[in-house]
């Protein structure tokens, strides 16, 4: 298993003012925001830990709690709120240098006003409504990316937002330091899982490089046969196997296979220090079988994972899994692969050759060998099951040369139609947002890519979070887009985005 983000994580407080109201008022807003630092912490919308700094009342302070930001591991985002008025001028050469997210919380201490006793001593503690301005506009002068949050700690919609939030920082950390293993190239003469690898490193952080297969041959050939008995047990209590995979069947020596192919994958990305990776079936050089069950497994444990060498769905998978760690939910690979266009029931088939994560499945997943008519190899195990029915969300990667685009549909996963008897492979059913058409038209007229993220854990709002924190293109196809309208959105990002990357 990969370690967890969420146990090392933090998310930084902090809150400005000034000397100008005197100590006993500083010392009110430094323990009314260590609670609010509290509050978020203490609650179940924030996966990670809050931690209070110190309230900041002058330019080397800002400076200092910001570089202090910037270099540490642990930090992934920094909360800002004005307490109470906060010189804006102060701040700027702190968030000149500031490199991580930031949220400006617009907030306040207390929920009511006591209209009967207020006077200017409250007044003077309680004025985020003044500071929060002030420091709205200085973001504005600078313009700062940010995201801005108005509301009370205590109301649920405003903890879910800095939650989302959250787990948006804790993609772009992940993001900003993931290694990603090619196992071979891409399939060849395809266009769209190709792209520019030192732009990614560039760009998100993220390191892209190849490795021979013959590299994790020698690591699979390495596993003890003693390993491989465990692992199989493993699966035996797992999963429902099918009876010629098991031991005396005519197809055992097929999950044998599988289960040392594992072993060996595993062992290869855990030395390496990898979170992603990718296969290729054109290229599978001394191993007996596709990675299949292998693939799916390693998924199901949080890896990232793209098929025929599409690493940028790889670094996308393993982002959204950081990102909806520990939600309801599963976050899988897929590939829309067919349709039913039946009139007013049209709905998509999203599969793939083998390789489906298994925390997407409606029940226990079935443990089978089927052939498989590509990559010359010995048939291949692989778990097999239906997509529980969800909200959902289906999100592509594409290199468009001068930038990165992020394309987001939103889908409801449904039950197929009828039971799928002759479907050798893990899939998933959903209905597009706002029509089949239009969802399609819009994709396409994206470019946005055949292999997907599946997530039926997160919402569009994470991932629009994600998004403006990395600098990259978005566009969210949901029950509001119109053809004309998203074709419209496309001419305006082409002009921002060529006017940005020139600033």
């Amino acid at each position: 298993m990969i370690a967890s983000r969420l146990v090392t994580s933090q998310v930084w407080l902090i809150t400005g003012s000034q000397h100008l109201y005197g100590p006993d008022i500083l010392d009110q807003v430094a323990d009314q925001s260590r609670q609010i630092a509290e509050r978020l912490d203490a609650s179940s919308e924030v996966p990670v830990e809050v931690q209070w700094r110190p309230v900041v009342t002058d330019a080397d302070q800002i400076a200092r709690v910001l570089a202090e930001a910037n270099a540490s591991a642990e930090c992934i985002g920094v909360i800002a709120w004005m307490h109470t008025f906060s010189p804006a001028k102060m701040w700027i050469r702190g968030l000149k240098t500031l490199r991580k997210p930031l949220l400006h919380l617009h907030t306040q201490f207390g929920v009511e006003l006591p209209w009967d006793s207020i006077d200017m001593d409250f007044m003077n503690l309680n004025q985020a409504a003044h500071g929060d301005r002030e420091f709205g506009y200085i973001q504005s002068r600078l313009s700062q990316p940010r995201k801005t949050i108005a509301g009370h700690v205590d109301h649920p919609e405003t903890r879910r937002r800095i939650g989302s939030w959250v787990r948006a920082a804790l993609g772009n950390a992940e993001l900003s330091t993931l290694k990603v293993a090619r196992f071979g190239d891409n399939m060849r003469g395809v266009a769209v899982t190709e792209g520019d690898k030192v732009e990614a490193e560039a760009h998100f952080g993220v390191s892209v490089n190849t490795y021979g297969v013959n590299d994790l041959v020698d690591v699979v050939e390495r596993v003890r046969p003693a390993d491989i008995d465990k692992l199989v047990r493993e699966y035996e209590h797992t999963y429902r196997l099918a009876d010629e995979l098991r031991a005396g069947g005519d197809r055992h020596t097929s999950l044998r296979d599988g289960a040392q192919i594992e072993l060996g994958l595993r062992r290869f990305l855990q030395d390496g220090g990898f979170h992603a990776f990718t296969t290729n079936f054109e290229d599978l050089g001394g191993l007996r079988q596709l990675p299949g069950l292998a693939v799916q497994r390693l998924m199901a444990d949080g890896y990232g994972f793209g098929g025929e060498g599409d690493w940028k769905t790889a670094l996308m998978l393993r982002t959204v899994k950081v990102m909806a760690e520990g939600l309801p939910g599963g976050t899988s690979f897929m590939e829309d692969y067919t349709y039913d266009l039946t009139p007013g029931q049209e709905r998509i088939l999203g599969a793939h050759m083998l390789e489906v994560c298994p925390s997407i499945a409606a029940a226990t997943p079935t443990l089978e060998v089927h052939p498989l008519s590509i990559g010359d190899r010995d048939d291949p195990v692989r778990l097999r099951f239906t997509a529980a029915p969800s909200d959902a969300v289906v999100i592509g990667i594409c290199d468009m040369g001068a930038r990165f685009r992020l394309v987001a549909n939103e889908v409801r996963v449904v039950e197929p139609t009828t039971d799928l008897p002759m479907l050798p492979v893990a899939c998933a059913v959903w209905e597009p947002l706002p029509s089949w058409s239009a969802s399609a038209e819009a994709w396409l007229m994206a470019g946005a890519p055949h292999h997907t993220v599946l997530t039926t854990a997160l919402s569009t709002e994470t991932i629009d979070d994600f998004a403006a924190m990395t600098g990259t293109e978005l566009l969210v196809i949901d029950a509001g887009t119109t053809t004309r309208g998203f074709a419209n959105e496309l001419k305006w990002n082409a002009v921002y985005h060529h006017v940005a990357a020139g600033l």
